[in-house]
C-alpha cells in the first residue's frame, strides 16, 4: 500500500462574496457569493486526493449540518479521517471579500476550534502519523503542536512542511526551533513575520529560516511566479500567463499540491516548480479553490502547455 500524504489543520464551509463595482468602506456593494468546501488543510488533501495520492486528513469537523456535509465531500474525494475530530461547536467559517479584478479584499475566519488538535490527540495516532509519505500542517494549529510535529517528523525522518496561512498565524514561527521541517511556503507579506527584525531582505529572511533548521523556502510571489532556496541552490520560475482569472482563491494552496505530486513521483526541485504552478493556472480558471477536471495525467501533461522548454 502506498504511503499517504497526512494533512494536519483547517476544514471550513468558505463563502466568497465577489464585488461588482470597485470596493467603497462604509457602504453596501452590489455583490454575488459562491458556497464551496474549504480551509487550507482540507483543500491541499482535496486537490492530492483527486491526483491519486492516498490522503489522511487531521481537522476538526463541528458537529451540526455543514460538519456532515464536509465529511461527505471528504468521503467524495477519498480523504480518510481516521483521526479526525467532531466537536460540538459549530463548523469553522471562511468568509471572503473579493475585488472585481477577483484579488482578496479582505476575509474573515470564525470558529476553526483547531486547538483541539493537540499533541496528546497525535501520540494517541503516532501508528498513523509513522506510515506518512509527507505531513502538511497549515499554521491555524497550535504552535505547540506545531513544534510537537516537527520533532516526531525529525525523529522518523519524514518531511514535515508547515504552510504559514496569513500573516499572524505566520508569526508564530518567528522565535520556533524550525529542526525537523522540511519546508515553508510563505508569501512575500509572511516571510518577513516568520523571521526576526534582524533579516530585512528576501535573502536573509530565507537564510535565516535555513540556518533554523528548515531544509527549503518555498517562496510564493503571485504573479511574479515563485522562489525555491536551500542550503546548496536558489531557483527561481516565473508564473505562466493566464488570459481569464475567475478565482484566486486555493491557487496557492493548489500550488503545494502540485509540488507534492511531483515529489511522490520523485521529480527534481524543478520539475516541482513546474507542476505547482501549472495547476496553480489551473485553478485560477475556475470558481472555488479546487481544479475538479484536473487528474494526475492531466497535470502532467498541462505543464508543456504554460512552460515550452
Amino acid at each position: 500500500m502506498n504511503k499517504p500524504v497526512i494533512c494536519i489543520g483547517a476544514a471550513l464551509v468558505d463563502e466568497l462574496y465577489s464585488a461588482r463595482q470597485p470596493i467603497i468602506l462604509a457602504t453596501t456593494i452590489d455583490a454575488t457569493v459562491h458556497r464551496s468546501a474549504g480551509g487550507v488543510a482540507r483543500n491541499i488533501a482535496h486537490q492530492m486526493a483527486l491526483l491519486g495520492i492516498p490522503i489522511q486528513l487531521i481537522s476538526i469537523f463541528g458537529n451540526d449540518g455543514e460538519g456532515d456535509w464536509l465529511k461527505t465531500i471528504c468521503d467524495y474525494a477519498n480523504i480518510q479521517l481516521d483521526a479526525a475530530i467532531t466537536t460540538n461547536s459549530l463548523t469553522g467559517r471562511y468568509t471572503g471579500i473579493l475585488n472585481t479584478d477577483k484579488s482578496l479584499f479582505t476575509a474573515l475566519l470564525t470558529n476553526t476550534s483547531l486547538d483541539a488538535i493537540t499533541p496528546q490527540h497525535l501520540q494517541q495516532h503516532e501508528d498513523l502519523l509513522s506510515t506518512a509519505f509527507a505531513i502538511i500542517a497549515d499554521a491555524n494549529i497550535h504552535p505547540n503542536t506545531v513544534a510537537w510535529l516537527a520533532l516526531f517528523c525529525h525523529r522518523k525522518n519524514i518531511p514535515f512542511i508547515i504552510e504559514p496561512v496569513s500573516v499572524p498565524p505566520a508569526q508564530k514561527f518567528a522565535h520556533m526551533n524550525l529542526q525537523g521541517v522540511y519546508m515553508v511556503t510563505p508569501n512575500e507579506d509572511e516571510l518577513p513575520a516568520m523571521c526576526s527584525s534582524n533579516a530585512t531582505t528576501i535573502q536573509e529572511q530565507a537564510n535565516e529560516l535555513l540556518n533554523r533548521g528548515v531544509q527549503k523556502v518555498w517562496l510564493h510571489k503571485g504573479k511574479q511566479g515563485s522562489m525555491l532556496f536551500t542550503k546548496e541552490k536558489n531557483y527561481t520560475l516565473q508564473a505562466p500567463e493566464v488570459s481569464t482569472i475567475k478565482d484566486v482563491t486555493g491557487a496557492g494552496d493548489g500550488s503545494l499540491s502540485g509540488f507534492m505530486l511531483a515529489q511522490y513521483l520523485g521529480k527534481t526541485d524543478e520539475e516541482c516548480l513546474k507542476i505547482a504552478h501549472t495547476l496553480s493556472a489551473e485553478i485560477l480558471q475556475v470558481n472555488g479553490a479546487i481544479a475538479t477536471h484536473i487528474t494526475q495525467e492531466k497535470l502532467l501533461a498541462s505543464v508543456s502547455k504554460y512552460y515550452k522548454d
